[in-house]
């Protein structure tokens, strides 16, 4: 996600303190949270897909196994 849209995300949280927001900026709000979401789970995901746990005799485990990222 880019720069201009988590800005965008600051912007409309710090004006929903001081105002209602209207109606177009509540759906443009929950469409950035939205897809800021999916982008955090995705880059989560990823790192978590290259994590290996190693048990006492030394044999390394992914953390997630593949059918469970899914």
């Amino acid at each position: 996600m880019d720069k201009a849209k988590i800005d965008r995300i600051n912007y409309l949280a710090r004006q929903s303190r001081e105002r209602e927001l209207t109606t177009e900026e509540k759906e443009e709000q929950l469409e950035l949270r939205n897809e800021y979401r999916a982008s955090f789970k995705r880059g989560l995901m990823s790192e978590l897909d290259r994590v290996y746990v190693v048990d006492d005799k030394g044999k390394q485990q992914k953390l997630i196994k593949d059918n469970e990222n899914k």
